[in-house]
């Protein structure tokens, strides 16, 4: 879904709209290192499962703070780049004209501190699924 939000360009006409890099890894844990270096991702780098199927599983995301660690994850997943956002997301459903917006507690910021003295994978169970509502959240303005 990233890549087709990138590919529609919308930084151009409706302000600024990122898109963080990503790499889809399908199996083999040990070439993890080697496909990041290739793709020029930064770390750290969030694990998501590539299966999405509701389960809690699919819910699971891991942040991936030095390469050594990398093999530590379980393909097939995706990887991305880690982007500060407030540790909050905001997931947008659309059916035919009908559009819901909910806004779902997520993974929390990353501070200069933490990136440069931790080391190895965390995994944080259930983040985004609907349990995680930030609906009624009192956010800092600039987040929401």
């Amino acid at each position: 879904m990233l890549q087709c939000v990138a590919d529609m360009n919308l930084s151009t006409s409706y302000g600024r709209v990122g898109v963080p890099r990503q790499l889809v890894i399908k199996k083999d844990a040990s070439s993890i290192a080697d496909a990041v270096d290739k793709a020029g991702l930064i770390l750290p780098l969030v694990a998501k499962p590539l299966v999405a199927d509701g389960s809690a599983k699919s819910h699971e995301l891991s942040l991936a703070y030095d390469q050594y660690s990398l093999q530590k994850l379980e393909p097939p997943l995706v990887l991305q780049e880690f982007v500060n956002h407030g540790g909050v997301l905001f997931k947008v459903y659309i059916v035919g004209e009908a559009i819901k917006v909910v806004r779902r507690f997520s993974l929390p910021d990353v501070t200069k501190r933490e990136l440069s003295k931790v080391t190895g994978v965390f995994r944080f169970p259930r983040v985004s699924c609907a349990a995680a509502s930030a609906d009624d959240a009192d956010l800092d303005p600039s987040v929401a």
